[in-house]
């Protein structure tokens, strides 16, 4: 109590003094005197009192001025038709139908090697010879006698002709030389399989023989790989739910991730099969490779257009919620005034498909309808909202 009537009567000493020169918050602190900077804070602690009390009598008169305080702010856009293209995204391989293991068909030691690996060769060019162990001189021998059975035919028939001769003379040298003939070419079929020749254009990939190696037809015998990489294609599996908007002819965007490298392309086949397994049909998308650096067996990711609209109408995802129903709605801004004041209206909408952060509006929604974007959770059917939209 005797600390309390203290300070009471510093109060009155200091109103009595009040016609002197007031000290500042720093000059008494620097007194460090405990009366005077208690009498300091008396003193603020009352202005700051009557400072709050003023404050709270012009917030109550701002709020009795200001009746839409409590009145949502939110932004809008207006709904517009565009053209929307939708992409399925798929994954596939790369592969070639010209991607062959070169064997020999007759045994032997193999006799020239006329190529490398990575050597470009023509159709039916010359890769390599096995020893054919004297077959090629029966092949003279054999055109030799059909020669000769020829000339013979062919001196018996004009006998023939002329009435000379027996008609038995005439067949028996025809028949020679007709089966004659065909010993020849069975010998050339068998002489030609001792010769390895390209089967199409392309690299030569891999050679797996050397000169002098002992070969035989069968597995682990092949001599050569040959790839043509300017007929490349993709291969993928799509889901049977787009069998009727993936077809021929459809524009392909095709991404080599390893490459960095896009491409266009179309869809050359579409498969007539469903797997059951994982209810997909398979797709075939052509390759452009004029700079052979797509090689088979690389990633690629596709983007095929399944669905385009020319009057679209996208919202983002974002502003759409759900009902108990499972019914999906927005909020639109209806009787918009002078003052940007409107009301804020549930609209229920149906949708389609997405593309990023938006999604296709298929039913209810007009063009030019204002949308409510930020504030789209935040506000109730028949609310009062307003429009602060910057210009």
């Amino acid at each position: 109590m005797k600390n309390i009537y203290l300070l009471f009567f510093a109060v009155i000493v200091l109103n009595a003094c009040s016609n002197k020169k007031e000290l500042s918050l720093e000059e008494v602190l620097a007194t460090n005197n405990v009366d005077q900077i208690t009498l300091k804070k008396i003193k603020i602690d009352s202005e700051l009192q009557e400072l709050t009390a003023n404050l709270n009598k012009l917030n109550r008169k701002l709020n009795s001025l200001n009746k839409d305080k409590n009145t949502p702010l939110i932004t809008t856009f207006k709904a517009q038709e565009e053209v929307f293209t939708h992409f399925i995204e798929l994954q596939g391989n790369v592969q070639t139908k010209q991607n062959v293991l070169v064997y020999p068909e007759v045994p032997g030691i193999l006799k020239k090697v006329f190529v490398k690996e990575g050597q470009q060769v023509k159709k039916d060019e010359l890769l390599a010879i096995i020893d054919d162990g004297g077959l090629a001189q029966q092949v003279l021998l054999s055109e030799a006698n059909e020669q000769l059975a020829k000339t013979t035919f062919e001196r018996q028939k004009r006998l023939w002709s002329e009435k000379i001769g027996s008609e038995i003379q005439f067949l028996q040298a025809k028949t020679s030389y007709n089966s004659q003939k065909n010993v020849t070419n069975q010998l050339r079929q068998q002489l030609s399989k001792f010769t390895i020749n390209a089967p199409f254009s392309g690299i030569v990939d891999d050679v797996f023989k050397e000169k002098g190696t002992v070969v035989a037809p069968g597995q682990g015998s092949e001599l050569f790989r040959i790839i043509n990489l300017s007929k490349m294609y993709i291969e993928t599996d799509v889901p049977e739910n787009y069998i009727t908007s993936i077809t021929n002819n459809k524009m392909v965007e095709v991404n080599f991730p390893i490459l960095g490298k896009t491409v266009s392309s179309k869809i050359r086949q579409v498969g007539n099969f469903i797997n059951p397994t994982n209810r997909s049909f398979k797709i075939e998308v052509g390759i452009p490779n004029q700079d052979l650096d797509v090689k088979p067996n690389l990633t690629a990711k596709l983007k095929l257009n399944d669905y385009t609209n020319k009057n679209a109408i996208l919202i983002p995802q974002s502003i759409i919620s759900e009902n108990s129903k499972g019914q999906q709605f927005i909020y639109v801004v209806k009787d918009k005034k002078e003052n940007n004041l409107g009301i804020a209206e549930r609209l229920v909408i149906e949708t389609g498909k997405t593309q990023g952060d938006f999604i296709e509006v298929t039913k209810n929604l007009t063009p030019d309808t204002e949308i409510i974007m930020e504030g789209a959770r935040s506000v109730n059917n028949g609310q009062v909202v307003k429009v602060i939209n910057k210009n």
